[in-house]
């Protein structure tokens, strides 16, 4: 499958990101509580643009069964994982307005702009392999992170918890599907593309945990 040569193109930046000290932190319970309130900052900058993405993504898809799961995904982002996002962060001291206040960290920055540029200017296709790191990346970070056990840190348990679902494992599994499907119809050319999108936005996923770990932030 079009999936696999992909996660084989990006194995290194993959398993670079398996061997983060910010995701080996939590799944230790190691990681620095700064750290982890950095990331979920800079999180809820991210989902924002997220957000817009699979907005595009529903407004450009081919068919209405596939709109439809795009409008789900956004509703659900816009809705309880911003919820769930907000007593997480509530639980670390940092409030709504504090949320809104953030600034994005150059990697949120440059990873949101690559996404929304993407879905906006590109192919479909590209849009679909673009969005598939982030989704089937966490996806495998809580797939392993859990085979070790939970870790006695009640917040980074439930972290892992989310990312290991059922649930979220099959969204991955959806995002995969329209990649393939897409790169079956796609040419030479496009492939291309699609393949030089993951790899970008494999890079970014391991660039925000980079952010994480380095507590990275805006100039002013």
């Amino acid at each position: 499958m079009f999936t696999d040569e992909l996660r084989a193109a990006a194995a290194e930046v993959w398993e670079a990101q398996h061997a983060h000290p910010f995701v080996t932190g939590i799944g230790d319970g190691t990681l620095p509580a700064d750290r982890f309130a950095h990331w979920v900052r800079q999180d809820h900058v991210f989902l924002v643009d997220y957000a817009r993405l699979l907005a595009l993504g529903a407004a450009r898809a081919p068919d209405l069964r596939t709109m439809r799961r795009f409008a789900d995904l956004t509703r659900a982002i816009l809705g309880e994982e911003m919820e769930l996002h907000r007593a997480l962060a509530a639980e670390l001291g940092i409030t709504q307005a504090d949320l809104d206040a953030e600034p994005a960290a150059p990697a949120t920055a440059a990873y949101a702009d690559f996404l929304l540029r993407t879905a906006a200017l590109g192919d479909y296709a590209e849009l679909a392999a673009a969005l598939l790191p982030c989704m089937w990346g966490y996806a495998e970070v809580g797939e392993r992170l859990a085979a070790r056990g939970a870790p006695a840190h009640p917040q980074y348990a439930a972290w892992i918890a989310t990312y290991a679902d059922p649930g979220f494992a099959e969204l991955a599994a959806w995002c995969r599907a329209l990649v393939d499907d897409l790169a079956a119809g796609a040419g030479p050319a496009l492939r291309s593309r699609m393949q030089d999108a993951f790899l970008t936005c494999s890079r970014h996923e391991l660039a925000f945990w980079d952010m994480g770990w380095t507590l990275q932030r805006r100039e002013t």
